[in-house]
C-alpha cells in the first residue's frame, strides 16, 4: 500500500488557514478529503508561533497537531545552506528559513504550497498551484 501524497505547507498558507483567510481552510479540507496528506517543516511551526496573536495558541496547537511535522535533519540543513550560498553567489538574497523549507521539500520530494512563490523558484522544486 502506498503512502498518500504529501504537500508541504509554508508559513503563508498555515497563517491563512489559522486566520480563515483566502479560503485556505476549505482548500486544505478538500485536499485531505481527496487523500492528500498535509505536512510542514518544524521551521514553519517556529515561524507560526513567532507571529501568534493573543488567544490563538489553542487553535494553532490543534491545527498543527493534524499535520505531519518534518524535522530539520543534517542533510536538510546542509542542502539549505548550499541553496542559500548558491543564491548569494548569483547576487540574490534568500532567508535561511525559506531555504530550509525548500530543502525539506526537495529532500522529501514534496510540492510546496506557498504564497511566497518568488523565493521558491529553485530547480527541481515543485510548487502547488494555489487558487
Amino acid at each position: 500500500m502506498s503512502q498518500a501524497p504529501q504537500l508541504l505547507l509554508d508559513t503563508t498558507v498555515l497563517i491563512d488557514a489559522l486566520r480563515n483567510r483566502n479560503q485556505r481552510r476549505k482548500l486544505l479540507a478538500g485536499l485531505v478529503a481527496s487523500g492528500q496528506t498535509l505536512a510542514t517543516s518544524t521551521v514553519n511551526v517556529a515561524e507560526v508561533y513567532g507571529g501568534l496573536r493573543t488567544g490563538e495558541e489553542q487553535a494553532t496547537r490543534a491545527f498543527l497537531a493534524g499535520l505531519d511535522l518534518i524535522p530539520v535533519s543534517a542533510s536538510i540543513a546542509e542542502r539549505a545552506g548550499q541553496l542559500k550560498a548558491a543564491f548569494r553567489r548569483q547576487g540574490q538574497m534568500r532567508s535561511i528559513t525559506d531555504m530550509i523549507v525548500a530543502a525539506t521539500a526537495l529532500e522529501n520530494g514534496f510540492p510546496v504550497a506557498t504564497d511566497n512563490r518568488k523565493d521558491f523558484q529553485i530547480p527541481g522544486m515543485m510548487l502547488f498551484p494555489l487558487p
